[in-house]
């Protein structure tokens, strides 16, 4: 059965005492360094991506561990660099990669980078295959990043490279549209406020970097208040889309789930402020016996601390599900 029963046992630390402080503190707080080499890789666009590898050995090995990180992340996320230093402790090397414009410098296109954006990553992951010869990939996303991990499993599964062995997705906003109506609720609205005072400072380096482009345009954006508006005012247009529903309908992940091919597990807390009911099941993919959904009562979002430790529940968990496969869910 891909619905796994509900994990009763995890339990955060007990001063985590509710949702936002699961979601608030390891985001804020929790740190977790790796050494990184830094990789610039041009595009046939013209822009280009950085990479950020950090090797288990002197030199690369044959596996490998790919994470995606969410929405105005990057790859020094508590959550990114907390994967990558555990399965570098297990022999992986580890590729955190920066979507556009999240690398601490600005892309050089008027475009960046949105949920449903598959192209991005299915370079990243068939160039690191082809950079070093690797033989088992490991893709694990987180939020947005989920959305992106399961899009490129599901969207054209036959293109997904062999040396792929499975996926993970954790907080991911299955129902991108539902989703984004969870944070207009009270008590939640500071976590899109805060984005959209983010995305706000992209737009504005984006309008000078391309004063000629109208799409661009940050006169007025003071008064966008939500992602609905931000994302019929600039997302839609920049991507081709009708508007914002129809970004929301055609960019989250969860029609692709039936199609996936690979060992795929996805895991969300149930107190999670960010999804929405809807994001708590698999919709068509119910049957499909490749995906695996795991609900935890707690964790927030892309929280999950463990007690007495600076690890995470999930750390623990999709390393077991690498190591031992699908048996590890039972």
């Amino acid at each position: 059965m891909p619905v796994l029963p509900l994990n009763t046992d995890y339990r955060p630390p007990k001063w985590q005492f509710n949702a936002h402080i699961q979601t608030i503190y390891p985001s804020l707080f929790r740190k977790i360094p790796v050494k990184y080499q830094r990789e610039r890789v041009e595009l046939a666009d013209s822009d280009f991506l950085d990479l950020d590898w950090s090797y288990a050995g002197k030199q690369p090995g044959k596996k490998l561990i790919i994470v995606t990180h969410g929405l105005e992340g990057d790859s020094t996320r508590h959550y990114v660099t907390g994967m990558i230093k555990k399965f570098n402790d297990n022999g992986y090397d580890g590729l955190g990669w920066n979507c556009r414009s999240c690398s601490g410098e600005m892309n050089r296109l008027p475009r960046f980078y949105h949920h449903g954006d598959v192209e991005d990553i299915r370079f990243v992951v068939e160039y690191a295959i082809q950079k070093h010869h690797y033989e088992e990939v490991i893709l694990v996303g987180f939020s947005m990043g989920g959305s992106m991990t399961l899009r490129l499993l599901g969207d054209q599964p036959e293109r997904v490279p062999k040396q792929v062995k499975c996926g993970v997705a954790v907080s991911v906003p299955l129902d991108l549209f539902s989703s984004v109506f969870e944070l207009y609720k009270p008590g939640r609205r500071f976590y899109m406020t805060r984005f959209i005072n983010k995305l706000g400072k992209k737009i504005k380096q984006k309008a000078i970097q391309h004063p000629n482009n109208p799409l661009l345009n940050h006169e007025g954006y003071e008064r966008i208040k939500n992602f609905e508006e931000f994302d019929n005012r600039y997302t839609a247009k920049l991507y081709g889309f009708k508007d914002a529903h129809d970004f929301y309908k055609k960019a989250g992940a969860k029609p692709y789930l039936k199609n996936i091919l690979k060992p795929t597990l996805i895991i969300q807390a149930k107190n999670d402020p960010f999804l929405s009911p809807e994001c708590l099941d698999l919709g068509e993919a119910e049957h499909n016996p490749h995906v695996f959904l795991q609900l935890l009562h707690f964790g927030g979002h892309v929280g999950f601390m463990l007690p007495d430790t600076n690890e995470t529940w999930v750390e623990k968990r999709v390393s077991d599900f690498v190591k031992d496969g699908i048996d590890s869910l039972w």
